[in-house]
């Protein structure tokens, strides 16, 4: 179904004097208005993405949790690396309300094309700091599994009478790949139906406006 943009755009280019003109502005406020209103979507949805995954982490991190990482000697790292996280998490929401703001006294088409341009590409950061610092968790885990886990002695004695050292490890690491790759493949899904569509949106309104500038 057409949407109304593209109803106020034909009535904009006909040439019939029966059909009451469009302006310029006319149709550069429509633009306007559903660009900030997903830029305000992109910036609740943040806030709710924040509480929700700290909430799971705090229910799921109890005393037993914490003496297991102490056990692996990934303590210390695993909570700088969570407060990190938290940070630059914070920085990425004020970040989203700082383009809906600039957006909301949006001037002109070619603010809001930049606006539209900053939006973008602040997602993607967004997006891919998140897949890096899992990444970053998981190589972490790993590692405090392999040499301090509860298992580590029975996997380095397995690997030692494996006959091929090598091999072993490269079976156990190229597991571990897959199943990382298979979770990272899930959250990129995750992320791509979060932000996707309202990107998608953002990308249109971007070229409705480059074909008002011409």
């Amino acid at each position: 179904m057409m949407d109304e943009l593209e109803l106020l755009k034909k009535d904009w280019q006909k040439k019939d004097d029966k059909h009451p003109k469009l302006t310029f502005d006319e149709i550069y406020k429509m633009i306007w208005k559903k660009s900030s209103s997903i830029v305000k979507w992109i910036f609740y949805i943040s806030i709710i993405e924040f509480v929700f995954w700290a909430v799971i982490n705090t229910v799921f991190t109890d005393a037993e949790s914490l003496n297991t990482m102490k056990m692996m000697h990934i303590y210390e790292i695993n909570m700088a690396l969570t407060i990190i996280n938290y940070a630059v998490l914070l920085f990425f929401i004020y970040k989203f309300y700082s383009n809906y703001k600039k957006i909301s006294v949006t001037d002109s088409s070619r603010k809001l094309m930049k606006t539209i341009l900053d939006v973008k590409r602040t997602v993607t950061q967004y997006v891919w700091f998140n897949i890096g610092i899992f990444i970053v968790y998981l190589i972490i885990g790993l590692y405090g599994n392999l040499k301090y886990g509860p298992n580590s002695e029975k996997i380095l004695e397995a690997a030692s009478q494996a006959g091929n050292e090598t091999v072993f490890w490269i079976l156990v690491f190229g597991a571990f790949l897959l199943a990382a790759t298979l979770v990272l493949l899930l959250i990129w899904g995750f992320y791509k139906l979060l932000y996707g569509l309202l990107l998608r949106k953002l990308r249109e309104n971007y070229g409705e406006l480059r074909k008002l500038e011409v």
